[in-house]
């Protein structure tokens, strides 16, 4: 298996790697002009919101449902986790609906941190970089960048933009805490950067697209939730380097990956398709997003149409799961179809030219 430096190629991981960090840096500085309130706009909403995060959610499609041999391989976990998100958000939201956002945010959090290191980890199998020390200290780099800038969000509550809502996130946390923590996440920053020094200097051995995704991480993590306190801030900083990505990569996978003569997706993943591909995600999480304003959220008539409907608080505790059921099925599928493990992924080695650790 050949390694490279790059997960899929140069030109590529630029653009999909980089190229949404820089935007999302050029939005911050566009702020002022586009959103002097700091608040969401209803175009950029339209675009960070339903286009890119909605819409790479409704993405994972691609590597279950729509994939009638990893459908039929895994059809077991392909309709119970479902029905297992669908039963857990019930359950919270009979709890109460403070509790059940509490939950998804936190999910959703975690889901978040867990696909920045598991961007790294690909870099590491494509690579063919086994080193224990270095995997180790690419978790702890990553894991600083995004956890560190949570607590310090924690520590700082009410900020002026949510994950979901006002109030999903659970207060108390001290800022003395933080103040522990400043050290401990300077050094790690500055522990990555020595180690990649070191090895270029001493092994001539460089990782120009791990070290991409950590800086980019880095950077917008602690910009948008540290050093602003905008929604427009922490969306574009947020969103952009999460969702764009993923899409990318579903669309590589698939167009890499060997499917059935019939199959609609053999057709799908070439290029003359790829704006089809977008749209199919980009129409499932209109349709989403018009259910949401409609029944629940009411913000966006001029986008979606037919009148807003009023729920029973019965109601309510019946369609909300049903409605975040697409996110929490993409949250925890997603902790199953990127393994690398031959034995459960058969065809992301190959489509990704992954190294396989003989650990």
């Amino acid at each position: 298996m050949t390694t490279s430096n790059w997960l899929v190629s140069r030109k590529f991981d630029l653009w999909v790697f980089g190229g949404p960090a820089v935007l999302a840096l050029v939005l911050l500085g566009l702020e002022p002009q586009f959103a002097p309130t700091g608040a969401l706009p209803l175009p950029m909403w339209i675009f960070a919101i339903l286009v890119v995060d909605v819409a790479h959610v409704w993405s994972t499609i691609y590597r279950t449902y729509f994939d009638r041999e990893e459908l039929r391989r895994r059809a077991q976990l392909y309709i119970s986790v479902p029905f297992a998100c669908y039963l857990l958000g019930f359950l919270a939201y009979s709890i109460s609906s403070a509790f059940f956002w509490t939950l998804l945010a936190y999910v959703a959090v975690f889901h978040f941190i867990r696909q920045q290191y598991g961007w790294v980890a690909l870099y590491n199998r494509r690579a063919g970089d086994f080193d224990p020390r270095d995997r180790h200290l690419d978790r702890l780099t990553i894991y600083a960048s995004t956890v560190f800038p949570v607590l310090w969000w924690h520590a700082h509550l009410p900020r002026e933009f949510n994950w979901f809502m006002q109030g999903d996130f659970l207060v108390g946390l001290s800022p003395m805490l933080i103040k522990v923590l400043w050290p401990i996440y300077g050094l790690l920053l500055l522990a990555y950067v020595l180690r990649q020094i070191q090895r270029w200097v001493f092994e001539r051995i460089f990782r120009p697209g791990k070290n991409l995704v950590v800086l980019t991480t880095a950077l917008c993590w602690g910009l948008g939730i540290i050093a602003t306190n905008t929604d427009w801030a922490f969306t574009v900083t947020n969103v952009l380097i999460h969702g764009i990505p993923y899409l990318a990569i579903v669309w590589i996978y698939g167009s890499r990956s060997k499917y059935p003569d019939a199959s609609f997706l053999n057709r799908l993943f070439t290029k003359r398709y790829i704006l089809v591909f977008l749209l199919i995600v980009i129409a499932f999480a209109f349709l989403e997003e018009w259910a949401w304003d409609r029944l629940i959220w009411h913000e966006h008539g001029s986008v979606f149409p037919f009148a807003a409907i009023k729920l029973g608080k019965e109601l309510e505790m019946l369609i909300v799961p049903a409605l975040a059921l697409p996110q929490a099925t993409h949250y925890v599928l997603d902790a199953w179809i990127w393994r690398t493990k031959k034995s459960e992924n058969p065809q992301l080695a190959d489509s990704m030219s992954l190294s396989i650790s003989t650990e």
